[in-house]
This record gives C-alpha cells, structure tokens and sequence, in this order.
C-alpha cells in the first residue's frame, strides 16, 4: 500500500522547498524521542518499529498522488522536476532504533534517522503517529499486568479504540506490553496473537432461556466454552453453568461488585466439582481496579481490559517529537544543529543511549564511554540501545516476532527497580549526559546565538 500522502502537508511543501534550494543532495539526522514523561509514568516502553520500518520500506508516491498534489494551489509554481522525483522517490537511508520493548526515559531517542534531507523529512508525520502510539499502549499495558501480579490480562479494546486499524494495533502493543493475547481477529492473524472470547450478552438474549444458550454454546466450543454469567441474575447464571458440567473453561462477569460475586461465583464452581474452571472478570477495568480487586484477593483467574487499555485513558497522549540535530552537505563540513526554544531546547549531535544497572548514559554516537581501558571494547554490564535497523534503504535482518519482542520487554522490565513500576508514585530513572555531549551543545549554543 502506497504512504507517501500519509503526512503532514507541511512536509510535503518543505520537500518541494529543499529541491527547489537545491538541498537534495544534503543528508539530514533525525531523532525520535519524548520530551517528558506523561503523568503517572515512570517510563515508556517502546514499540511500532515494525510498523516505521514497513513504512520506511515501502515509501512511495503513486501517479494518482502526485496529480493531486500538482492540482493543490500550494503547488501551482513548483517545478515539474519535483514531482518526477517524488515518482522516483524510495527510501536510501540508514535507521538506528531501540529494539521495541525497551524501557525509555526522557530525552532519549527511540530511533535515529540519517537519510537524504526529503526522505527523512517526509518520514516524520508517520514515524511519530507509530512509535508514539504504540509505544503509550505498551506502556499501559505493562501497568495493567503489573497490577495483576501474575494473572493474565487480555486486551479488549477494539470496539473503543479510535479506529479499526488503531484496535489492531493497539493488540500489539498490549501484546508487548505483557497481556496474553487480544479480543482482535486480525491482530491474532497479522501477528500471531493469541486471541480470546466466545459470546457476548446477545447470544443469551437471542434464546428463550439461559440455559439453552448456555446448552448451545458448549455443544459448539466443547472445552473452550466460557459462559457470560450476568445477563440476567450472575449468581443463577453461576448455577446453570454449574448444572451443565463439563466440559468447559470457564466463565465470565462483565458487571457488578466483583469483591463479592467472584468468591460466590467460586464456590458454585466447586460445589459442582469444577475446580479447574477459570473466572475472569471485565467490564471498564484499568490497573487502579485491578489492583484494588487484586488486593481483596478476589478469585479471578485473569481480567479482560478494553477501553482504558486500547486508548490509554488516563495518558492518552504521548509527547513524542522527531528533531534535526546534524547535516551534512558535499560543500561544508558537518553542521550539528539544535532548538533553543523556551522548554523546548533539544541537544544537537546524533547519540547513542547507554545502559547501567542503575542509569543511563546519553552521549554522543560516536563515544564509548563504558569501553574500559580504551580498548574499544563496550564492558558486558553496559548496553548501548540503539543499534543499525536499516542501512541504505535495506533491512539488515529479519526484525523479531511479537512473542520475542513480549519475552525481550519482560525481561527489560525485570531489570528496572521497584519504584519505576509504582502506579502511584513518580520515580524519576537517572539520565546523565556525557562531557562530550555537554561540550558540544555549548558549542553549537555559541555558534547559534552569534
């Protein structure tokens, strides 16, 4: 499927402006990365790599886009040159990411972009919209299954995610984030998801009883069937699943008090000699109620979340932003180059993020701090992040799965202390910025404010 107008316009009309400057031939940096963290986060865990690199891969312009931007008024005078490039146009640069699953902390970049001076512009809108929202969903989701010490959590947010492709992708990022599996048949067939449900409150209400729905269902699903008990009076609803016997894998409470209907629920099941059948509860959840249930020691087997999970309710945006900080030119020397707008500063220079057991480290990409001795050699505690993706427009391996990149973030998030996992606290992991990367900003400072 063809990208190219999946953009702000204002890169388009830049685009225009550097051919027209003659700039093609001048290669920009880029980085990706947020300027602070959102409320109630202590970190943010990366994800939609997959999706930036798809992209970056299949950028193009197709003839029918390029005639509608000739017949914009913004383009009435721009050359006819131009839009023969955008029909040539294909992605020849180099991409540097953090493998998704990582934690990340403010100020550091996600993913470097070092192309010509139009593809890596264009690149923008796209890159931010990816990695900035799969990236909050993962992040939700690893607090949600936090919460939920050790009971699974699947997503089921498609139906209030802000569109079907978002729910998509909001699977995966759950996914990633920790939670089993996804309500989303797509998701489960695009990436390999596990996927969960079997009937809503429709399928009882469409039969003259409970029981016969119920009688329907586990004549259909046999040892998958999981009954929705609440359509009517939960605890009947309890008793009838009960009556029936196995097989079955369990039930599920979609609404009211949860403290005192699951340990009910609970003792119905195995009454009847269904100790093995599982309880899950859904119904507006989030971490808070997880793990204020958790905390009542409710029998729940696993919690099904969706709207606050698929939209990331209560930080449902992310301040990733995507900056220049070097160009090079065929006819001048490297210029690195930076903001120094109020609260909006950035450091200038490419950069690589280093990794300790109690902190990280930014410094310049072409620093080796934690190489001892100066042996070239990076000391096995110490970790740098960022590592090549794309080189020259070609993928340089096979990125990984979504299971791997699960497993790769829940061993990431094993790693950080105690308080960065707080729901309720704020915990601000230690960034230090190298000499090198301070001796640069305050040159590059001096130089911008002559």
């Amino acid at each position: 499927m063809p990208l190219g107008l999946l953009t702000d316009f204002y890169q388009l009309t830049m685009a225009a402006g550097y051919f027209q400057a003659a700039k093609t031939s001048e290669r920009a940096t880029f980085e990706l990365f947020v300027r602070k963290l959102p409320h109630n986060r202590n970190f943010i865990l990366a994800a939609g790599l997959a999706q930036a690199v798809e992209y970056l891969l299949d950028l193009r312009f197709t003839s029918g886009e390029i005639d509608y931007l000739r017949s914009l008024p913004q383009f009435r005078h721009t050359s006819p040159e131009f839009f023969e490039m955008l029909a040539g146009l294909r992605f020849t640069g180099d991409l540097f990411a953090v493998p998704e699953g990582t934690p990340m902390f403010a100020g550091e970049p996600f993913l470097t972009l070092r192309a010509p001076l139009v593809e890596a512009q264009i690149a923008e809108t796209y890159l931010l919209s990816t990695i900035g929202f799969q990236s909050l969903i993962a992040t939700k989701a690893a607090r949600v299954v936090k919460a939920a010490l050790g009971r699974e959590v699947v997503e089921f947010g498609t139906r209030r995610a802000h569109s079907p492709e978002a729910g998509v992708l909001a699977a995966r990022a759950a996914f990633i984030g920790g939670c089993a599996g996804t309500s989303n048949a797509e998701a489960g067939l695009r990436y390999q998801l596990p996927v969960f449900g079997t009937a809503s409150h429709a399928w009882v209400m469409s039969f003259a009883t409970e029981r016969e729905a119920f009688e329907q269902l586990q004549r259909l699903l046999r040892e998958n069937t999981v009954y929705l008990i609440d359509t009517y009076d939960t605890l009947e609803g309890a008793r009838r699943a009960a009556a029936l016997g196995p097989p079955l894998w369990g039930v599920r409470l979609d609404s009211g008090n949860l403290v005192e209907l699951t340990p009910a629920v609970r003792a119905i099941l195995d009454r009847a000699g269904l100790r093995d059948a599982k309880i899950m509860a859904t119904g507006d959840l989030n971490e808070f109620k997880i793990h204020e249930l958790v905390a009542a020691g409710v029998p729940v087997d696993l919690f099904g979340v969706g709207t606050e999970l698929s939209t990331s309710a209560d930080a449902p945006s992310l301040g990733v932003v995507y900056k220049m900080v070097e160009m090079d030119s065929p006819n001048e020397d490297r210029r690195y180059t930076l903001k120094l707008s109020e609260d909006k500063a950035t450091l200038p220079g490419a950069k690589q993020v280093f990794r300790y057991a109690d902190h990280d480290l930014l410094a310049r990409s072409s620093e080796c701090p934690a190489c001892p001795g100066g042996n070239g050699r990076l000391d096995t505690a110490v970790e740098a992040l960022l590592h090549p993706v794309i080189l020259q427009g070609r993928l340089i391996e096979p990125l990984p799965t979504a299971s791997q990149i699960r497993q790769h973030a829940a061993e990431c998030l094993g790693k950080l202390p105690s308080p960065c996992h707080s729901l309720f606290e704020s915990h601000a992991w230690r960034v230090q910025v190298s000499s090198e990367l301070e001796a640069l900003d305050a040159q590059v400072r001096r130089g911008a404010a002559r």
